[in-house]
């Protein structure tokens, strides 16, 4: 056996049959239950002409589907791509064309969109439907339905041998520019992003092993940020190959209060985030609920994708005081990279540091490591990307090679610490340079979030005649409170030096991120341009 990922699930399924693998509502699927449907639906992608290496596209909410489609996709050498459901028909448009997809996983409710497109992607030519309640006409598309080609497909593993080198592809736009898709050996996303069969950082140097670590899985997962960003699947995966148990939300919305009910119901041990977007509701829905739901089996709460503030972490740990609060920071080009832990009656770390793994450190720009305070870029060495789908000018920037290492260097700027952990200090696409002084905005969205009338908040840099640029906030309030900008300004001063803090504060109704939770800078810019021409700021030290 191979470090492939259907050779691996098939292991666990072999060890662990009657296991509980995904839990969705009503729908639940013991490993081998899960196999059998996961076989049946790799037949119909064969029948309907989808050979090894064919792009096979989930345009897909979260469900038992999603995971299902892309074991599928594995089991047959094929490449499922995942696809941003709020993207709009140019997007999807592109996204399609340059991902090559040949085959579509989708819920009804999207048919629209994609009868709007389907004579722009001519190569786009199996259509598998996943029942909702909307009623969407999927007859023009020639649509067969999910359930059905399940049920009309033979079972059983008469598949062809695979190997370590299959591949795997994330679609990523990042904070700027059209998608792109990362590329990364079975081999590498399974030690890089699926956690090498092992939750604790305990991989597995032999295939085989996988065996003994799904014997003593006992996670029960719940991804609550969608699967099409890396983060949720990354992380059910990692519950998969660990013997453990997804749990999926049905809801097609974040509802806090929900979540927590689940949470309980199922057992749930390890929740799946995405920064102050998803925690600070479900800190307010924690005292709403005032004890109405036993949380004393929730161990960890992992954010990833987005940073969660000192203040949240805070107000988590001291709810949950049993479970740990952890950061987690990687990237779609470099995997999971590092943590941070907070725990109840502990101070949480005030910005974005990190302990990471031995695989990465800071390059300065002739790519040896930075010393201790010196800002460079974070790279990882190791199980990393082949490189980007369709783009050998990107591959080789974010890729490069330096004295015999193969390096993923995706544009984050950092400095190592003395005790070695590494601050993470933002992408230097999106730093502000103001009187010659860089400033870099989530270090400043961290402090302004200290507040405790802030929901969220985005920093920009706008033109400014005197100093090139000038740091501009934009901020949501908490529902019931009313910003004071001077108290801002004296905490924001507080925690980081006078030439960050924010010279415009204005506040918006909420701040615009991805379902990722990745703030939108464009949106940001563009807002406080027109807000600093047409709208006196809440604050301002003009």
């Amino acid at each position: 056996m191979e470090y492939n990922l259907a050779d691996l699930w098939e292991c666990v399924v072999d060890t662990v049959p009657d296991r509980e693998a995904l839990v969705c509502g009503d729908v639940r699927f013991t490993y081998a239950q899960a196999d059998d449907r996961i076989d049946r639906l790799a037949h119909y992608l064969t029948g309907v002409g989808i050979r090894a290496g064919d792009h096979v596209a989930l345009y897909l909410h979260n469900g038992v589907e999603y995971l299902e489609g892309m074991l599928a996709a594995f089991k047959i050498r094929a490449v499922p791509v995942n696809v941003n459901y709020r993207y709009v028909e140019e997007e999807l448009r592109y996204l399609f064309n340059d991902a090559d997809a040949k085959a579509v996983l989708f819920h009804r409710e999207f048919a629209p969109k994609l009868m709007a497109i389907r004579e722009f992607v001519p190569q786009l030519t199996t259509f598998i439907s996943v029942e909702d309640d909307s009623n969407a006409d999927v007859s023009t598309l020639g649509a067969t339905e999910y359930e059905d080609a399940i049920a009309s497909s033979p079972g059983g593993r008469d598949f062809s041998p695979r190997s370590a080198d299959d591949l795997y592809v994330l679609y990523t736009g990042g904070t700027t520019g059209m998608p792109k898709g990362v590329m990364w050996r079975h081999e590498d996303i399974f030690f890089g992003a699926f956690g090498g069969g092992d939750f604790a950082g305990r991989a597995i140097t032999a295939p085989e092993q996988i065996a003994d670590k799904a014997e003593a899985g006992r996670t029960r997962c719940l991804p609550a940020c969608p699967f099409m960003h890396g983060t949720a699947h990354w992380m059910a995966f990692t519950t998969l190959y660990s013997g453990g148990t997804v749990v999926i939300s049905g809801d097609r919305r974040f509802e806090p209060t929900h979540l927590w009910e689940l949470v309980a119901r199922e057992r749930v041990n390890f929740l799946v985030i995405v920064g102050d977007a998803f925690a600070r509701p479900l800190v307010d829905a924690l005292d709403e609920l005032d004890g109405r739901v036993d949380m004393s089996g929730l161990v960890v709460i992992l954010s990833g994708g987005a940073i969660l503030s000192a203040t949240v972490k805070t107000d988590l740990a001291e709810r949950l005081p049993g479970s740990m609060i952890i950061d987690g920071y990687g990237s779609s080009e470099a995997g999971g990279q590092g943590q941070s832990v907070t725990v109840a009656g502990a101070a949480p770390n005030e910005g974005p540091r990190f302990s990471v793994n031995d695989e990465t450190t800071v390059l300065t720009s002739d790519f040896t490591v930075a010393p201790v305070g010196v800002v460079g870029k974070l790279a990882r060495s190791g199980h990393i990307p082949l490189g980007y789908y369709k783009d050998p000018e990107k591959t080789a920037a974010t890729f490069p090679v330096a004295n015999g290492v193969r390096w993923s260097v995706p544009g984050d700027d950092a400095r190592i610490e003395d005790d070695g952990t590494i601050t993470l200090l933002g992408r230097g696409s999106v730093s502000i340079n103001t009187g010659g002084e860089k400033v870099y905005p989530e270090e400043v969205e961290s402090a302004l979030k200290y507040d405790p009338d802030v929901m969220d908040a985005i920093v920009v840099g706008v033109p400014d005649p005197r100093w090139g640029e000038r740091v501009v906030a934009l901020i949501e309030p908490r529902a019931g409170h009313t910003i004071d900008p001077s108290r801002i300004d004296r905490n924001v001063r507080g925690h980081v030096a006078g030439y960050k803090a924010p010279r415009d504060i204005f506040v918006v109704d909420a701040i615009v991120r991805s379902p990722s939770g990745k703030p939108d800078y464009r949106w940001g810019k563009a807002t406080a341009i027109s807000r600093l021409t047409t709208d006196e700021p809440a604050g301002s030290t003009r």
